[in-house]
């Protein structure tokens, strides 16, 4: 190493030393790459309210919509490594880049605080189809290549890409029928327009209890609270399938090691105290809490999964 490249590695780990020493030392700004109300936004708003009272700084929430979620999330990828701007987004963004050309990368670009949240989809069946569990309903499929119809709420979404995952692991073939939106497409699998849907629970399960819908599987490696008597597809046989709708926290890439631990800890216990999980209950979501090299694994295995799935189905991002 030259004396100039070692005055500047020096240079930039004391400054990085000095910001974790002092932080934080003025607010803090949460992107949030949604519209206010949806549901990351719902999730960090509270969110910040802690972490200002734990940090001594008032946070803010910054809503950047546009361009799904790519305008905000490329604000923080380029923003200064400090600590002082975070980024509170939802597993899309893993989703992004096997679908459009991105100006930033997740997992050069952006470091992990802690996953926040996970919200399972369920696979569901209209009545009408003669399968009760996950097995049969793979046996009646295989049997009916792309006869049978499977609903989304927009093509590349969660609903979508957690069936193309399904159809990538055991081999089935389904046809896609997506919506605008998830009551849509919960309503359309009601109406027997499709056979069968991943939903979120929320959404699917009072129609589940009402006996209009028969719940097959949860797509999580572990049971769901809000639906504990559902097995998981892993439980039914396809191993390893686990897909979650998750928000989590992130911040720019090369913010200083003690700032992360900071953020994380104080994160970590937001999210688990009582008045945060009566706000995820509501949505059938439940409290995480990663450490920061769990969030980065599952970011970086995440981009490379759907990148499989994508290219394999053929699924172009609109």
């Amino acid at each position: 190493m030259t004396r100039a490249a070692l005055f500047a590695t020096l240079a930039f780990a004391t400054s990085h030393s000095a910001v974790a020493q002092n932080y934080p030392a003025r607010p803090l700004r949460i992107i949030v790459p949604q519209s206010a109300g949806g549901s990351t936004d719902l999730v960090a708003r509270p969110l910040a309210r802690k972490l200002a009272d734990a940090l001594g700084q008032s946070v803010v929430v910054d809503n950047r919509p546009g361009a799904g979620s790519v305008m905000g999330t490329d604000l923080v990828a380029k923003a200064a490594p400090d600590g002082y701007t975070l980024l509170a987004v939802a597993a899309s963004v893993t989703m992004s880049p096997s679908l459009y050309k991105l100006p930033f990368d997740p997992v050069r670009d952006l470091a992990g605080i802690s996953q926040l949240t996970s919200l399972p989809n369920i696979l569901v069946a209209h009545p009408s189809l003669p399968v009760n569990s996950v097995a049969e309903f793979i046996a009646y499929a295989k049997a009916r290549p792309d006869q049978l119809n499977f609903g989304s709420s927009g093509i590349a979404t969660g609903t979508h890409l957690s069936m193309e995952l399904l159809m990538y692991m055991t081999g089935i073939r389904l046809t896609h029928v997506p919506y605008k939106g998830g009551s849509l497409n919960v309503n359309a699998l009601i109406a027997g327009e499709t056979q069968v849907n991943f939903s979120t629970i929320s959404t699917a399960l009072p129609h589940v209890k009402t006996g209009r819908l028969r719940a097959l599987a949860v797509s999580t490696a572990k049971r769901s609270t809000a639906a504990p008597d559902v097995p998981t597809l892993a439980e039914s046989g396809v191993r390893n399938y686990d897909y979650s709708s998750w928000i989590g926290l992130l911040a720019p890439a090369r913010t200083p090691a003690a700032v992360i631990s900071r953020l994380n800890a104080e994160a970590v216990k937001a999210i688990h105290s009582p008045d945060m999980k009566s706000i995820l209950a509501v949505e059938a979501s439940e409290a995480v809490g990663t450490t920061p090299a769990e969030f980065d694994s599952i970011v970086k295995i995440e981009v490379a999964r759907w990148m499989k799935v994508v290219k394999a189905a053929g699924i172009k991002g609109e």
